[in-house]
């Protein structure tokens, strides 16, 4: 039985608008001006404390306050404007019915992952939901993918796949020695990392893999 990890923000979902929204009530907070959707966008994807360490310069002195903030405002907001991209519940549907076990591995904290989830109502196709906090480590290591799959109960081999749209997805998956599928309609960045396949809409991922 054949696996797939997905990654969630750029992947599944586009969430640019409730990230960007939550990241500027937490500056508002602490009186600094907002950011930009594209400047918050640019700091996402290695963890939410990075996110505010990137996204907040400026005030180092702030980023624990910030970050206990940004958790609040992002779990009350995090699916006011946030979307699937367009296929995504008819791939799902695909490869489980092709009987392939699905997990989604996020360093977006574990909680408002499945919040976010069950919202958007694709909680169901997964077997392991891992988000930051869920392993000892986030992406680019590999430990978080491995985790899921114990979550699954199975072992990961190289006819598996990570998809996802950062360098962190596809860092993991080629140190897990996975097939890797970027997501080229995502605002991740693949950096100096390669690929197996690169997809312009979701769709594309059963169309080519099954």
């Amino acid at each position: 039985m054949k696996t797939l990890l997905f990654d969630l923000d750029g992947t599944l979902i586009d969430s640019r608008a409730d990230l960007a929204y939550a990241v500027n009530l937490t500056r508002q907070d602490f009186g600094l001006p907002p950011r930009t959707i594209e400047e918050v966008v640019a700091c996402v994807g290695e963890g939410v404390r990075l996110l505010i360490e990137r996204a907040s310069p400026e005030r180092p002195d702030l980023w624990d306050a910030m970050l206990a903030r940004q958790r609040v405002h992002y779990a009350a907001h995090c699916l006011d404007r946030t979307v699937l991209y367009s296929g995504v519940v008819e791939t799902l549907e695909a490869f489980r019915a092709a009987g392939w076990r699905m997990g989604v591995v996020t360093n977006k904290p574990g909680p408002v992952t499945r919040l976010i989830l069950e919202g958007l109502d694709i909680a169901q196709y997964f077997g392991a939901v891992v988000g930051g906090g869920d392993a000892p480590t986030l992406k680019p290591d590999p430990a978080p993918l491995r985790f899921a799959a114990e979550q699954m109960g199975v072992a990961l081999d190289a006819d598996d796949w990570m998809v996802g749209d950062n360098f962190t997805d596809l860092a993991a998956a080629r140190h897990a020695g996975l097939c890797r599928c970027f997501c080229r309609f995502g605002f991740g960045e693949p950096q100096d990392e390669t690929w197996n396949l690169a997809i312009d809409a979701m769709p594309e991922l059963a169309e080519r893999v099954l």
